[in-house]
């Protein structure tokens, strides 16, 4: 699949109403006001004819939900055929059926449990994950950074909207491709692999960005699409960083306004931005990030 040269293919929609409600309480002072708060509904997830997992999510695009779950937690296979994906909205259920028969029974009982929030949840090895990896020899100009960063942080989000939300998004050098959120950084992560499956967009030239921290789990999903780069507005764990070293993927967090850290796969960073025309990051875009960075 060949993407635009400008703009979003997928991006946020906070004016959906199905996503928000408005609710009514009162703020530190005792006056009344009025918000608006981001919807969490409950889906699951079948492979075929077994139950899966049970997921807390805004339900925007449940099939690709299903789709990136599925190839993350290593049962959907990047060349397994998918004969169809049923979503019921009245049932809150996705079922992905495949071609190949699969039974991931034994697979279930063991489970990692993550630190994404929503109960994020890594099935079988971790480290089987990144065995025989090799990322492409992409590139991460400076230049881009700055202008894809700016560019994610003023477009209208559900974020911006109601808050309580992660973001995450696919980009080519310096323009956004596919800009999802969800409740949990990982289903957020989930929905944008199951649009590169379903669509075979290639990783190899791709950026991923997050607004979430760079964990463990953040890294093998990364590693799992084939990305070589890995970019975060927030901050590290030591964990995800050795894991990053290990598949030689490029992380870069705390990169807000002019700027970043890069603790991993720093030799595909081109410094071509002059930083005396870099803005710094305007207050009403800031979002989660490292205290010593406020």
């Amino acid at each position: 699949m060949s993407e635009p040269s400008k703009g979003y293919i997928i991006r946020p929609d906070p004016l959906d109403q199905r996503l928000t409600e408005r609710v009514f309480g009162v703020d530190q002072t005792g006056q009344a006001i009025e918000t608006r708060v981001t919807v969490e509904r409950a889906l699951t997830i079948f492979l075929n004819a077994q139950e899966i997992v049970t997921a807390m999510t805004i339900n925007d695009y449940p099939e690709y939900l299903a789709l990136g779950y599925l190839l993350n937690q290593h049962m959907l296979k990047p060349d397994d055929v998918v004969t169809g994906i049923d979503y019921d909205e009245e049932l809150a259920v996705v079922v992905v059926r495949t071609k190949r028969k699969t039974n991931y029974e034994k697979k279930l009982k063991k489970k990692v449990q993550t630190s994404g929030c929503a109960q994020g949840t890594v099935f079988g090895d971790l480290m089987e994950a990144l065995d025989g990896v090799t990322l492409p020899p992409a590139q991460l100009r400076t230049s881009w950074l700055y202008s894809l960063t700016h560019a994610i942080n003023t477009t209208p989000s559900l974020y911006l909207e109601a808050g309580a939300i992660h973001g995450c998004v696919l980009a080519r050098e310096d323009q956004p491709l596919v800009y999802m959120e969800d409740v949990g950084r990982h289903n957020a992560v989930d929905k944008i692999a199951g649009w590169m499956f379903e669509q075979r967009v290639p990783p190899d030239d791709k950026i991923f960005y997050t607004t979430g921290r760079l964990t463990s789990e953040m890294v093998i999903k990364t590693v799992r699409m084939g990305i070589p780069i890995l970019v975060s507005r927030s901050g590290f764990t030591a964990w995800g960083v050795e894991l990053a070293r290990k598949a030689n993927l490029t992380l870069v967090g705390r990169a807000r306004g002019k700027r970043f850290v890069a603790l991993a796969g720093e030799q595909r960073i081109v410094f071509d931005q002059d930083l005396r025309f870099v803005e710094e990051e305007s207050a009403r875009h800031r979002r989660k990030a490292a205290v010593h960075d406020d």
